[in-house]
C-alpha cells in the first residue's frame, strides 16, 4: 500500500511513518510535479489535495486533510462530494495556540497595544492621551458564533476572565458551567445584540458564507469588539470596515480574510482599530506535533480497520 505525504511536516516525520509501518511505501512528494506523478497509485493521501491530483489518483481510498477547514478542496474538487473517498481532517489539534490567539487581540484592543507599540518607536511618553480608555473584560458578554472544541476552548478562558458567555451553534449543545447558554443558530440575532465582543470560529459552509452581514454587524452594543479566527467570507469586510469607521465596532482582530494573502490595495490594513495576523493563530510547534501524532493514529487505524478519528462529513463541510 502506498501513503503519499506532500504536506513537509519534516524527515524526521517521515522517517518516523517508515519505522511505524514498514510494509507500507511512505513517499514524500512536495512539488506539484512530483505530487500528481505519485499520487497516481496511492491509497492514502496526507495534506492538501488539489484538483491536478485528484483527477489523476486511480487507488485514492482516504484522504487526510493536513489541517481544519477544508472548503478549498470542496471547492475546487466538487466531485470528490461524489466519490466514496474517506475525509479525515486535524480537528482539535489546533485549539490551544488559537483560544490563545483570540484572547491576544483581546487584550490588545482593550488595552490599546497597537498604540502603545507605536508610541514606543517613537519614544512618545503620553499618559493624558489614554485616560479612561482602556477596557475592561470582566463583566463584558462574549457571543462565540460555532460551539465546537474551539469555541468551547474559548468559553473557559472568557470564564477566566470573568466574562459572560453565550453562543450559538447549528447543533445543539448542553453548556458546560461556564457557559450561559448554547442557542440554536436562529438566536444568532439574540446573541449579538448582548454581546460586547463577537468571536467568529465557524466553518465555512454555504450556511455561514456571509453570515455576519452589514445587518448583524450594526446589531452587536455600540463600541463592540470582533474576532474572527476560522475563515473569511464569514463577515462582510467591507461592512465591517464600515463600522469601524463609524465607531460602531470598536476593533477588530482578523487572522483570516476574504482574500488570502491579503491585497496590498485592501482597506483593512489602513483601517483603524484593526489587528491582522496572515492565518497563523493555530501555528505553534505543538499543534503541528499534535498533527502528526493524530495522521500516525489515523494509519494505523486505517490499516487495522478500525474506525478512524475526525472522519468529516464533506456535504456539510466540516
Amino acid at each position: 500500500m502506498k501513503i503519499l505525504v506532500t504536506h513537509d511536516l519534516g524527515e524526521r516525520f517521515i522517517e518516523d511513518l517508515r519505522a511505524q509501518f514498514p510494509e507500507m511505501e511512505i513517499v514524500a512528494a512536495y512539488e506539484m510535479a512530483d505530487r500528481v506523478r505519485e499520487v497516481v497509485d496511492a491509497e492514502v493521501h496526507f495534506g492538501a489535495i488539489t484538483r491536478e491530483e485528484f483527477t489523476v489518483a486511480r487507488q485514492l481510498r482516504w484522504v487526510h486533510f493536513v489541517g481544519i477547514g477544508f472548503d478549498g478542496v470542496v471547492r475546487n474538487i466538487p466531485e470528490f462530494l461524489e466519490s466514496d473517498i474517506v475525509m479525515t481532517n486535524a480537528r482539535a489539534t489546533h485549539v490551544i495556540p488559537m483560544a490563545d490567539h483570540v484572547f491576544a487581540f483581546m487584550l490588545a484592543l482593550a488595552h490599546e497595544i497597537p498604540e502603545f507599540l507605536n508610541d514606543q518607536q517613537s519614544r512618545n511618553w503620553d499618559q493624558l492621551k489614554y485616560f479612561g480608555r482602556m477596557q475592561e473584560l470582566a463583566g463584558a458578554t462574549m457571543g462565540i458564533l460555532a460551539f465546537g472544541e474551539l469555541g468551547q476552548a474559548i468559553a473557559r478562558r472568557a470564564h477566566g476572565f470573568d466574562m459572560d458567555v453565550y453562543a450559538v451553534d447549528i447543533k445543539p449543545v448542553q453548556p458546560p458551567p461556564e457557559v450561559r447558554a448554547v442557542w440554536p443558530i436562529e438566536r444568532l440575532d439574540e446573541m449579538l445584540r448582548i454581546s460586547d465582543w463577537l468571536v467568529v470560529t465557524a466553518p465555512l459552509t454555504n450556511q455561514t458564507r456571509g453570515l455576519i452581514d452589514r445587518r448583524r454587524l450594526q446589531l452587536l452594543k455600540p463600541g463592540a469588539g470582533v474576532v474572527v479566527v476560522s475563515r473569511g467570507n464569514i463577515v462582510d469586510e467591507g461592512a465591517l470596515i464600515e463600522c469601524l469607521r463609524t465607531g460602531q465596532i470598536s476593533g477588530a482582530g482578523l487572522d483570516v480574510t476574504t482574500v488570502e494573502p491579503l491585497p496590498a490595495d485592501s482597506p483593512l490594513w489602513d483601517t483603524p482599530n484593526v489587528i491582522l495576523s496572515p492565518h497563523v493563530s493555530a501555528d505553534s510547534p505543538q499543534m503541528w506535533e499534535r498533527r502528526r501524532q493524530t495522521f500516525k493514529e489515523n494509519l494505523r487505524r486505517y490499516l487495522a480497520g478500525e474506525s478512524m478519528l475526525n472522519v468529516c462529513d464533506v456535504k456539510m463541510g466540516y
